[in-house]
């Protein structure tokens, strides 16, 4: 028994030195605990106390922005307000000036209105003269027989005459003036010679030269249409000469506005 207390002693007094080791070990792994946590929430306060400092010179940031937009805002404010007066007041200037131009273009256009009824007035009197006129000289024009069978032409004697057929538009007309020579003239589109005149008898002799072919005409007198057909017209080409003089005639030629080629 004695024995068995002594180990029972040393056994108690290991477990003691073992408890007391252990809390010992156990106080230094709090003290580290206690000291970094210490640390940290020393940290964190710092950072928290940064963190406030930045916000709060952020929130002056702010603030002073906005004041200074409010202020530049109501500067702006009144610029375009003074501005748009301005612009106002020229717009009123310039509409009041246009106004002014505007009675001014009525009244000149009114004169000119006024004027040009009467420029209108006697020129509708000079085209119903000149329609009478007209008329009254293609109604003074002689329908003469050609020399093909079955066509009678109005023939002009004269300028005036001519110029009352031209009105008309139904035929296409060249005044000539031909002289005696050896070779042939050219008048429109076709070619002639003169060969001969008899002015006491007011007779000529003439060559027609169309389509690569000669057609002599003997012994015309004046003021009579001399007839041809040419391959690019269904209508005849007339020929009426209305001065006879030595060696030289002079009148028209006369050709169709529609040149259809014949059959």
């Amino acid at each position: 028994m004695l024995a068995g207390n002594i180990y029972l002693f040393i056994q108690i007094q290991d477990l003691k030195k073992d408890s007391i080791r252990t809390r010992d070990e156990i106080q230094s792994e709090i003290d580290k605990v206690v000291e970094s946590t210490t640390a940290v929430g020393a940290s964190s306060r710092k950072h928290a106390e940064q963190l406030r400092e930045e916000l709060d010179r952020a929130r002056r940031q702010a603030l002073d922005a906005a004041n200074s937009a409010a202020q530049r805002a109501k500067l702006d404010s009144a610029e375009t307000a003074k501005r748009l007066e301005n612009e106002q007041a020229q717009m009123q200037q310039k509409l009041s000036t246009d106004i002014g131009d505007v009675k001014q273009q009525a009244v000149t256009a009114n004169t000119k209105i006024d004027s040009v009824s009467t420029d209108v007035t006697s020129v509708k009197g000079d085209v119903a003269s000149t329609k009478g006129e007209l008329e009254k000289t293609i109604a003074e024009l002689k329908s003469v027989r050609g020399d093909l069978s079955g066509t009678n032409s109005l023939v002009a004697t004269n300028g005036k005459e001519l110029a009352a057929l031209r009105r008309l538009g139904e035929r296409n007309y060249t005044e000539f003036k031909l002289i005696k020579t050896k070779e042939p003239q050219r008048v429109g589109d076709i070619a002639l010679l003169l060969k001969k005149t008899d002015p006491k008898k007011n007779k000529f002799t003439i060559e027609v030269r169309a389509d690569d072919k000669s057609t002599e005409k003997r012994d015309r007198n004046i003021n009579e249409p001399v007839q041809f057909y040419v391959a690019k017209a269904a209508q005849p080409y007339e020929l009426v000469v209305n001065d006879v003089k030595k060696d030289q005639i002079s009148g028209y030629l006369s050709t169709p506005k529609d040149r259809v080629p014949r059959n």
